[in-house]
């Protein structure tokens, strides 16, 4: 009762000022055909959820579906990255919760699956932040969102753009200081909660009158709900940004992260109904690195021309050591040595640059004014992967190692790619933008694989995505389209392979594409809607068969489609019946995704007696795809308080291809159940300087999991976080 308390306190607090007031900020949303600086979009607004303009900097959104979020007018724990709160507003996002930390977000969406991100093309502030886009495109590394002023989504028409990955583009845009009205600002924001959490943010910045600059040093730490779940988090990031010119600016930015977590393991279903906060390993561990360096260069041609140049840089690790069976299988001590079996260590080293150049012009041909958006990308990237190393018998973490890596890799991709988008202006309200986008990828593997010499594997392509998007503009809302093709290269993992597999020689890359129509926008400051349906196709996925009783054969095993309904509507009805809110304003909204992913068919082999039969999966669910996602919530905000009440309701999901209902006795496979979470959380504006945000999350202790793992973080079902709460004291100066 005190924890919800906190909640009821905030919502007094709001009445009590609100009837001191007569006049509040509106919450109306900016809509602007062509901006060029970034911190300029939401602006002057207490919305959380907006639509990219046409026309951001040198990048292209018109046609396209699209979010832009607002972290600041966010409500919920942002300290611990609580992404079912941040994309709340975002139609059908996918998330995996299970991390108490908040180090990875594990997105997916529209069936794609939500490990690390990886069907997103990641960025921050527009460059690649994942180990390999191509090779291995997991997302290792997330922001401290407490650090970020928006969060751009666009959905898979961003391929022609930005990379050629099914789910589109998550690109986070860092604090830098530009909007700050005076040289020097001092911010900090101190968040308590339950099992031990502890994050301190605090940061500098400023904006003097030819430049600008960011930085901030985060440190967050806690126990976790489980026994063995202890994590602790660091974040350092600065930027400086300097008009040499009218028309040039440089910047640079350096960003480090580090964290080192304690890993619960996973658990079977029984163990799970037996006590869902139970750990079964004490002696896992997970550790991560990653250092970047950006170089930004903008300049401006002329009004209507402009030309922006990133060079980027990372070095990074991911580090593993643990007891990695089943979560049945006790880690017992050895009766001879009187020790723990021996662990298992698996190291990652990753060193990716690159550049990015891009330009835009408007212009017009006749009477019909053109805007060309178009660029180069170069990238290169060098991974050291070596595994399954024979680690010690303790259970403090350290990376030792007692006899060569069973698997000793190295893995190198080079990608060059070129795209342009054209928006075509057809009378006043309809505009057509046709793209295009070359890409030519190598990924290269060889090295020692089951402590022998591997042949060297290579796999070289060039290929072209096509797409075109509408819209058709009536009065505050607008009528959108797009179609464009999609593609995921063979990965690291696919070129390799166990001894019992063999590689398909003709093993084609994943391909297919995504289509959108919808109708978005706002009736004046009452509703603000997004509503569309799409189709993505996924060519060629890669499985593995089954050829004789002993030998498998990693090939491509079928196709799949997801189609559905996506929808965003926040509706206000004191804005919409009442000409007075001197008691505050009420929002009411819905996110929804209404999916069908199927396969269209699936090849799978199975053994029966002597034989191999082959049969096919069609019609079945692809893995982790629900058939709904359902988020909805009401806010009340008036001149000082902003209070939110979210629900959020996920369809039950498989975790494998059969569409096993009954689950494995190793946790490793079957149905994933449907599961609601209820979370409140509340800010409060104490004064111009000092503000107080505080809530629960789960609060009705929902016992649910969303993910289960063959490998870490388990193996076994991941439990998601009970019932817990924060409470942050932020201020400025």
């Amino acid at each position: 009762m005190r924890l919800i308390s906190i909640f009821y306190l905030f919502l007094f607090l709001g009445v009590i000022e609100a009837k001191a007031q007569s006049n509040i900020r509106d919450t109306t949303r900016v809509h602007t055909k062509y901006l060029s600086e970034i911190t300029l979009v939401g602006r002057n607004t207490r919305a959380d959820i907006h639509f990219l303009p046409e026309v951001l900097g040198t990048q292209i959104n018109a046609g396209k579906k699209n979010s832009l979020i607002v972290m600041e007018n966010v409500q919920g724990n942002i300290a611990t990255n609580t992404m079912r709160q941040v994309m709340a507003k975002v139609p059908g996002i996918q998330i995996w919760e299970n991390d108490p930390s908040g180090i990875q977000i594990n997105i997916g969406a529209r069936g794609l699956s939500p490990n690390r991100s990886w069907e997103f093309n990641t960025r921050q502030n527009g460059y690649d932040i994942s180990s390999d886009p191509f090779g291995y495109p997991e997302a290792y590394y997330t922001p401290q969102l407490s650090s970020v002023q928006r969060i751009q989504v666009v959905r898979g028409a961003g391929s022609l753009q930005y990379g050629p990955q099914f789910g589109g583009l998550v690109n986070f845009i860092l604090k830098d200081g530009s909007d700050m009205s005076k040289p020097f600002q001092f911010e900090t924001e101190q968040t308590a909660g339950s099992f031990g959490m502890f994050n301190t943010y605090n940061a500098i910045g400023g904006n003097a009158n030819k430049s600008h600059y960011y930085a901030f040093w985060d440190r967050r730490n806690g126990d976790g709900s489980r026994p063995n779940s202890r994590y602790g988090v660091n974040t350092g990031y600065g930027s400086f940004h300097y008009n040499i010119s009218n028309r040039l600016k440089a910047g640079v930015e350096v960003t480090h992260f580090d964290y080192l977590s304690h890993q619960p393991g996973g658990l079977t279903d029984a163990q799970f109904k037996q006590n869902h906060l139970q750990s079964v390993r004490s002696r896992n561990w997970f550790q991560v690195k990653w250092d970047m360096l950006a170089l930004n260069l903008d300049y401006t041609i002329h009004e209507k021309s402009r030309i922006n140049l990133k060079v980027f840089g990372m070095k990074g690790e991911r580090n593993s050591i643990g007891f990695m069976q089943a979560p049945f299988i006790q880690d017992s001590i050895n009766a001879t040595t009187l020790q723990y079996n021996p662990r298992r260590v698996d190291m990652d080293r990753y060193n990716n640059a690159g550049a990015e150049i891009r330009y835009v012009n408007e212009y017009k041909i006749g009477n019909i004014k053109n805007t060309l958006a178009t660029g180069v990308r170069f990238f290169t990237g060098a991974t050291e992967r070596l595994q399954n190393g024979r680690g010690d018998t303790g259970s403090s973490f350290n990376l030792n190692t007692y006899a060569p890596y069973v698997n000793d890799l190295d893995f190198i991709t080079r990608n060059t790619a070129v795209f342009a988008e054209n928006i075509i202006h057809v009378g006043k309200k309809f505009i057509l933008i046709p793209g295009i986008r070359y890409e030519n990828i190598i990924n290269t593997a060889a090295g020692i694989l089951n402590t022998k010499p591997a042949s060297k594997e290579s796999r070289t392509r060039q290929f072209f995505l096509l797409g075109v998007g509408a819209e058709y503009h009536i009065g505050q809302t607008e009528l959108y389209a797009n179609y464009s093709k999609a593609y995921r290269p063979v990965l690291f993992s696919d070129l390799t392979a166990l001894s019992a597999i063999d590689i398909d020689p003709n093993l084609k890359d994943a391909s297919g594409y995504n289509l959108d129509l919808g109708w978005r926008g706002s009736v004046k400051n009452w509703l603000f809607f997004d509503v569309s349906g799409y189709l993505l196709q996924y060519n060629n996925r890669i499985g593995i068969i089954a050829t004789n009783s002993t030998n498998s054969f990693r090939t491509n095993v079928g196709n799949s489609a997801s189609k559905g309904i996506e929808m965003l509507i926040e509706f206000s009805p004191i804005k919409a019946f009442s000409k007075s809110n001197k008691y505050g304003n009420i929002t009411l909204f819905t996110s929804m995704a209404l999916m069908q992913t199927r396969y269209q068919d699936f090849i799978r082999v199975v053994k029966d007696g002597n034989q191999l039969i082959e049969t096919s999966l069609r019609g079945n669910r692809v893995e982790n795809a629900p058939d709904h996602i359902i988020r909805s919530g009401i806010t009340y905000t008036n001149k000082k308080i902003t209070a939110t009440i979210q629900h959020n309701l996920v369809d039950k999901v498989f975790s494998e291809a059969t569409n096993m209902v009954a689950p494995t006795s190793d946790g490793f496979n079957g149905q994933i159940p449907a599961y609601q979470v209820m979370d409140i959380s509340a800010t409060y504006k104490i004064n111009a300087n000092f503000f107080l945000r505080g809530g629960i999350n789960n609060l009705l202790d929902e016992k649910y999991f969303t993910r289960r793992a063959s490998g870490y973080p388990g193996p076994g079902l991941m439990t998601a976080e009970p019932r817990n709460f924060f409470l942050t004291l932020g201020a400025k100066f």
